[in-house]
């Protein structure tokens, strides 16, 4: 049975999507974490996995928490998502950048990337996968989101008072968009962000390492295929200095992933990623 879960903190409710799971061995039921939602007068339908969205149950915990409020989210969401798809898919960044102030005007940087940009890149992907949409409507729309991306970190004042995070691609990786999106949201926190982008070698890698001395390292893998190439790099880091490696990225979401020799972020949140940060 899945359900939600309310934790109190201080004068917050947060809620966790859990799962009951039985025993065996105790002969009792346990919990366990399926998802941390957030905070919960944030929480919409759209953050709960697919395959729960449309439980009754759990739809009538999130309305219990803030109904009005809810409501207002999801139609905005809803609606922000459709408009940057036009745009996105038009070629048209300045129509993109005022969807992005609209929206934080009422929420935030990083709602818009985990709730609009992200599955809106993700309906362009499939769209592309399924002859819905051409190749060149595809780059046209995967290089104004990165152009997007690039404005909004403009925006965003970095006070490097925080720990030094690097983020790189492995040799093969031309997705560079997840890495933009994190640079902007680590930014946002305070950290300095060390942006590869690019795919490099793993040398050159291994250099910078020496020479800017980051505190840990994040690895974004988004095609399937460059997961051995990810998991190389990541072992050539780790033998060069005992540093802490974050793995994530859409591929990370497959089956049978390969070991690494580092932490994986699979399927996590923007706001997850600081906490992380801070445990390490």
């Amino acid at each position: 049975m899945v359900y939600i879960r309310a934790k109190k903190v201080k004068s917050d409710q947060y809620l966790y999507l859990v799962k009951s799971v039985w025993d065996s061995k105790k002969n009792t039921s346990k919990q366990e974490i399926l998802k941390y939602l957030g905070k919960a007068s944030d929480v919409v339908k759209e953050d709960i996995p697919i395959e729960y969205r449309n439980d009754s149950k759990i739809l009538s915990v999130l309305s219990a928490h803030n109904p009005k409020d809810i409501s207002k989210r999801e139609e905005s969401t809803k609606k922000s998502k459709q408009e940057l798809y036009k745009k996105l898919t038009e070629g048209d960044i300045r129509e993109c950048v005022r969807i992005y102030e609209d929206y934080v005007k009422i929420f935030n940087t990083s709602d818009f990337f985990d709730k609009i940009l992200k599955p809106t890149m993700y309906t362009i992907g499939e769209n592309w996968a399924n002859n819905k949409i051409s190749i060149a409507t595809e780059h046209v729309a995967s290089n104004i989101a990165q152009t997007l991306v690039k404005i909004i970190i403009n925006k965003i004042t970095n006070s490097g008072k925080k720990k030094k995070i690097m983020i790189c691609v492995p040799v093969g990786e031309e997705h560079h968009l997840g890495c933009d999106v994190l640079e902007t949201y680590l930014s946002l926190k305070g950290f300095k962000v060390f942006n590869m982008e690019v795919s490099l070698p793993a040398n050159e890698i291994l250099d910078f390492i020496d020479n800017n001395k980051p505190d840990v390292i994040l690895l974004s893998i988004t095609i399937k295929d460059n997961l051995l190439a990810g998991q190389r790099l990541v072992k050539k880091i780790r033998a060069h200095k005992k540093i802490p490696v974050l793995v994530g990225g859409c591929a990370l979401q497959s089956k049978n992933i390969p070991k690494f020799d580092g932490q994986i972020v699979a399927d996590c949140g923007l706001e997850e990623i600081p906490k992380i940060l801070k445990s390490l």
